[in-house]
């Protein structure tokens, strides 16, 4: 599967700091249980590419 690609797999998702001072993100899903943790600077860079992703996203449904 690409990035560009619908998929029907549902999973939940959940985004906290631990008690190490990380941010996790927390992807749970059928078959999937995976904790990602981050420091607060890749944090803020992920973020950052989240709200330009939104953003593109934002663009491209207007064209439609």
């Amino acid at each position: 599967m690409g990035i560009d690609r619908e998929s029907d797999t549902a999973a939940n998702l959940q985004i906290g700091p631990t008690t190490l001072g990380m941010v996790r993100i927390y992807l749970e899903g059928d078959g999937i249980d995976l904790p990602l943790d981050f420091d607060p600077d890749e944090a803020e860079e992920i973020a950052e590419e989240l709200r330009a992703a939104a953003q593109a996203a934002r663009k491209m449904g207007k064209r439609r």
